[in-house]
C-alpha cells in the first residue's frame, strides 16, 4: 500500500515535517490557507535541501526528487491522504475545527495526527468525528533534524492506528517513543523546569540570561534555555507552560514566568520576530 501524508500548517514545524516525509519517500501534501506562508515554506524547504547538497548528504537529483514529492496547496479539498498531520496553532478549538473540516473530504480509514506539544489528545477526541482514528504525534523543532518523536495515545486511540503512526515515524528515520496522553507528555513535563528555573534565576538577579546559557552549554547542553526559547518561539513556550500549569490545577511549580508573559506582550518571540532574548535583526 502506498502511504501518502498530508501536513496541514506550513509554518516552521509543518514545513519541516513535510520535508522529512518527502525525504523518506512519501508522497506529501503541504497545506496552508495563507499563500505567503506556503511561499515561505517552499523557500525554506529548498534552502534546507540545498544545505544537504552542500554537506554531500544528498545529490542535486535527489533534491529535485524530494521537492517533487511535495504538493503545495491552499485548497483544503486537496487534503486527502492516508495520514493527515495537523501542525497549526496550539489552540484546541482551532485543531478541532480543522479536523471537522478535513473529515468532510476523507473516509473513516483516515488517520488524523495532532502535532501538539501539550494539549490533551483525549479532549480533542471527544469533539471530532473519528475519535479512534486520532493520535498525538509530537515532533521537535527543527523537525527535519531532531530524531525524537512522541507518539501519544489518547483514551480512544485505536492501537493499530498508534502502531501505524509509530512505524511511519521509524520510516522517517525518527526515534519514536509511545506514551499515554498526560499533561506535557514526557518531554515537555520534564523540560518545563529547564525553562522555568532558568527564568527564576534571571528574575531573582542571580545571573543574566547570557550567563545561564553559557554555563549550561558549557555543561554539555546543546543549547541553553534562552537560545532554545528563542528558537521555539516564546508564544509557543508560554502556551505550553500555561497548558501544563492549568492541567496540574495551577501547581506553583508550573506557574508561568512574568518574563515569558512580558516577552509575548511585546511580540519579542525570538527568531521568528527577529528579537527575543537575543537580537536577530542582522542575521
Amino acid at each position: 500500500m502506498t502511504i501518502s501524508i498530508c501536513v496541514c500548517g506550513a509554518g516552521t514545524m509543518g514545513s519541516g515535517i513535510a520535508q522529512v516525509a518527502a525525504q523518506s519517500g512519501f508522497d506529501t501534501i503541504l497545506f496552508d490557507v495563507n499563500e505567503n506562508v506556503l511561499s515561505n515554506a517552499q523557500k525554506s524547504i529548498q534552502k534546507n535541501l540545498q544545505y544537504l547538497i552542500d554537506k554531500n548528504k544528498i545529490t542535486a537529483k535527489e533534491k529535485e526528487e524530494i521537492y517533487g514529492r511535495i504538493k503545495f496547496t491552499s485548497d483544503i479539498r486537496d487534503c486527502t491522504a492516508f495520514v493527515i498531520i495537523e501542525a497549526i496553532v496550539e489552540i484546541e478549538k482551532a485543531k478541532i475545527s480543522l479536523f471537522t473540516e478535513l473529515a468532510k473530504y476523507n473516509n473513516e480509514e483516515v488517520i488524523f495526527a495532532t502535532n501538539t506539544s501539550s494539549l490533551s489528545v483525549s479532549s480533542i477526541q471527544e469533539k471530532i468525528i473519528f475519535p479512534e482514528r486520532l493520535v498525538g504525534i509530537h515532533f521537535f523543532n527543527p523537525a527535519y533534524i531532531m530524531k525524537l518523536v512522541e507518539v501519544v495515545k489518547g483514551r480512544q486511540t485505536n492501537d493499530e492506528v498508534a502502531d501505524t503512526v509509530f512505524n511511519i515515524c521509524r520510516q522517517m528515520g525518527k526515534n519514536p517513543v509511545m506514551c499515554k496522553d498526560a499533561p506535557g507528555f514526557i518531554v515537555n513535563r520534564v523540560a518545563r523546569h529547564y525553562y522555568l528555573e532558568s527564568l527564576k534565576i534571571v528574575e531573582e538577579g542571580i545571573a543574566s540570561f547570557e550567563e545561564v546559557d553559557e554555563i549550561l552549554e558549557a555543561s554539555g547542553f546543546k543549547m541553553g534555555p534562552y537560545r532554545l526559547m528563542d528558537l521555539i518561539g516564546m508564544d509557543i513556550n508560554l502556551a505550553v507552560t500555561e497548558s501544563i500549569y492549568h492541567a496540574f490545577d495551577n501547581a506553583k511549580r508550573f506557574e508561568p514566568s512574568l518574563i515569558q508573559i512580558e516577552k509575548v506582550k511585546n511580540n519579542e518571540l525570538g527568531k521568528k520576530t527577529r528579537k527575543g532574548f537575543y537580537n536577530y535583526s542582522n542575521k
